[in-house]
């Protein structure tokens, strides 16, 4: 991967071997490696049995989460918050399991709206939850730096299944929350 940067570098007029870009390849590289962790990772690994018993059917919501991804287009980063909600119905995950899954998804290059879903599955399914609400609102640099330049525009992505997308009532508990 080093010798691919040093060509792009190379590629846009630069002289890879002046004093500040010497170990750019390398660093460039292993920040690649890094913001693309995601593919080395598996759900069950990032679980890590961190599922347990609760008598709890009551909504559970972490917000506020950060991300971090790479655009799968323009390989361009976009960053924001998840909120997540979920209806356990006789398990719930470890509190960090569900930073750990939205990581793990957003460190893979990406579109929003389809790591939204990933999320919202993944979730579902390790839980089998009653239903689960996701919630993305993310600044993409590829809009911002590039292209139309738009420095204030933010997209909002959901999914919601099961009971937040057959039950309004639900629906709006959880958005009313996530937006206080």
């Amino acid at each position: 991967m080093e010798e691919y940067f040093s060509k792009i570098i190379e590629a846009v007029g630069e002289d890879v071997t002046r004093e500040g870009l010497v170990d750019t390849p390398k660093r460039a590289s292993d920040a690649f490696k890094f913001l693309n962790n995601g593919y080395e990772k598996n759900l069950d690994d990032v679980l890590n049995g961190a599922i347990f018993q609760a008598d709890t059917e009551d909504m559970v919501i972490v917000k506020d989460i950060e991300l971090y991804s790479l655009c799968e287009h323009h390989l361009l980063p976009f960053i924001g918050k998840c909120h997540v909600g979920y209806l356990p119905q006789g398990k719930v995950l470890g509190l960090s399991k569900v930073a750990r899954i939205i990581d793990m998804y957003a460190r893979r290059l990406q579109i929003q709206e389809k790591l939204t879903k990933q999320i919202a599955d993944a979730i579902e399914k390790s839980i089998n939850a009653r239903g689960v609400a996701v919630v993305i609102e993310a600044k993409h640099l590829c809009m911002m730096m590039r292209g139309v330049e738009k420095q204030n525009s933010v997209m909002t992505t959901s999914v919601m299944t099961g009971i937040f997308r057959e039950e309004i009532s639900t629906r709006s508990e959880f958005l009313n929350l996530i937006n206080r």
